[in-house]
């Protein structure tokens, strides 16, 4: 079996301006590493598509979705906060983009592919409950998420966030269920401000400071996150696939290379080995600096790969 590798040609529509860091030039420069280190034509290539209502409605609430809806403009742009707005092609690409993270735990649960990859925008991990909000309109990972529990009857999933954002929103879905759990490092004090203070059986924060490097990283994960993902068993783990701590990237200030991703993404499918029969499906947040954000994809994918 091969990693699937999911996207959609509604990704590359929508879009925030042209200064915006959440761009189309994220997926491209992906895929323009994926084919300089030769990996493109290693991946089962599948189409995203549409999430349905049913769908959203495990991870977000009525009224969200209702909104999104009536938000979505004809022409032009609309501000759903001040970092994230809708243009005429944003509702399809969202909907693609938790639709693909669903069609992810299908094909994996399935056995048509090892894992998977979502290389999807807009990304998600910031959109609550109840708001689109940090360049996020649904939250992919966690629709994927609820999906594998009530379609697949799983009893256990987790979520390894690595973005360098706290995963306010995912953990604003998953707060009281048990099911689920969130494992998410990020950089403290820094946007969304959050996750510090979180205290639960189930939603593990790892808040770190500024500067932090690939040496410190490594032992924090080790420490307060690897021995609660053995102890929690899950039966599928999911990645809130974030490279904006890249030491290149300046939407934050951590110090990780593509190194640190290889070894993050070891130890998920390590784990993944032991408790989850190897199922893994990883979906693209951030990384706005392209040429490290390709890098650090492509190793990414190519450990999932198993090459």
């Amino acid at each position: 079996m091969h990693t699937a590798y999911i996207t959609h040609p509604s990704f590359l529509l929508h879009d925030m301006g042209d200064t915006h860091p959440e761009s189309p030039a994220r997926l491209r420069a992906i895929d323009d590493r994926l084919h300089a280190a030769q990996l493109f034509d290693f991946l089962d290539h599948r189409l995203a598509p549409e999430v349905s209502r049913a769908q959203l409605l495990r991870a977000h609430d009525t009224a969200h979705v209702d909104a999104i809806e009536a938000a979505a403009p004809a022409e032009k742009l609309l501000w759903l906060d001040p970092d994230t707005s809708m243009n005429a092609h944003s509702l399809a690409a969202a909907r693609h983009a938790a639709g693909g993270a669903v069609h992810g735990v299908d094909l994996v649960m399935a056995g048509e592919a090892a894992n998977a990859f979502v290389a999807c925008r807009p990304p998600g991990h910031h959109a609550t409950r109840t708001h689109a909000m940090g360049f996020c309109i649904f939250n992919n990972v966690a629709v994927a998420a609820a999906h594998a529990l009530d379609t697949h009857g799983l009893e256990r999933v987790a979520i390894v966030d690595f973005d360098v954002h706290h995963g306010n929103g995912t953990e604003d879905i998953f707060r009281n269920d048990p099911r689920v759990m969130l494992c998410s490092t990020f950089q403290h004090p820094c946007y969304p401000f959050s996750g510090a203070d979180t205290a639960s059986p189930h939603i593990v924060n790892v808040p770190l400071p500024a500067g932090t490097d690939g040496s410190a990283y490594r032992a924090a994960f080790s420490a307060r996150i690897l021995p609660r993902l053995e102890a929690f068993a899950p039966q599928m783990l999911f990645c809130s696939a974030g490279f904006d701590g890249h030491r290149e990237d300046d939407m934050a200030q951590f110090g990780l290379v593509e190194a640190d991703y290889f070894w993050i993404t070891e130890q998920v499918m390590a784990v993944a080995a032991r408790h989850a029969a190897g199922r893994i499906v990883s979906v693209l947040e951030g990384g706005y600096a392209l040429s490290a954000l390709g890098r650090s994809a492509a190793v990414h994918i190519k450990t999932m790969l198993d090459l």
